[in-house]
């Protein structure tokens, strides 16, 4: 999936010249917590987040003299006195899993969707992404998640999704990890129903290993995914 099928187009925006205590309306008026810059012609030049509003405000334990003059230089200051200028940015046509992988490295909560001439065109959120992924998965429909430990062969994935359609059993989605024992992989079918008993004892005569979902854990990756996770 693309980020301009799933991206915010309705963005709302600031100018670099727009007043802090406008902006900061703003963000309460729309529950926002990232405000695209642009110039007149929807050039994006900056990103301000809640954050940085906050960072500017007084600080409450002022004095009331202090936090009077303190609020008089808040209310001077503009946008590009505070923006994150020259922000990380995403293309329409990259992917949803583009986007993921981006804020794995980036540690912001969104990034503005620009175009190649550089035009605003939507922003892309973790909300967003996760709506996104909800739907590709199927998981708002009832349903189980399975778990199946099988070799890291061609054909092995056909075994199994045909194993589960004899049975007449449709997929919400079907995912594939992989697993800290060499040539394993782990498959996550997620099957649109509750009764899944049969399946599962099919899938056992067939050699397949299932285990607890539940118990699935990141850690137990091999030691050098763990460490590129942390990088």
């Amino acid at each position: 999936m693309f980020i301009d099928k799933s991206m915010t187009r309705n963005v709302i925006t600031v100018e670099p010249d727009t007043g802090i205590l406008e902006a900061r309306e703003k963000m309460e008026k729309h529950r926002v917590h990232h405000l695209p810059v642009v110039e007149k012609d929807n050039t994006l030049v900056g990103v301000v987040t809640d954050r940085d509003i906050r960072s500017a405000w007084p600080s409450d334990t002022l004095s009331d003299e202090e936090s009077k003059k303190e609020r008089e230089r808040v209310a001077k200051l503009k946008i590009q006195d505070i923006m994150t200028r020259n922000p990380v940015t995403i293309s329409p046509t990259h992917t949803l899993e583009d986007a993921l992988l981006l804020m794995q490295r980036v540690p912001v909560g969104a990034f503005p969707v620009v175009d190649d001439s550089g035009k605003l065109r939507g922003i892309i959120s973790i909300r967003d992404l996760m709506r996104a992924f909800i739907n590709v998965l199927g998981i708002e429909q009832p349903g189980t998640l399975l778990c199946i430990l099988a070799e890291d062969k061609l054909g092995t994935m056909k075994r199994i999704v045909d194993a589960i359609s004899e049975e007449r059993i449709p997929f919400g989605s079907i995912l594939v990890a992989r697993h800290w024992e060499e040539g394993k992989r782990a498959v996550f079918p997620y099957l649109l129903t509750s009764n899944v008993a049969q399946v599962k004892r099919k899938l056992e005569k067939l050699g397949f290993t299932l285990l607890n979902p539940m118990e699935w854990y990141l850690d137990e990756l091999p030691k050098e995914d763990q460490e590129r996770r942390h990088q």
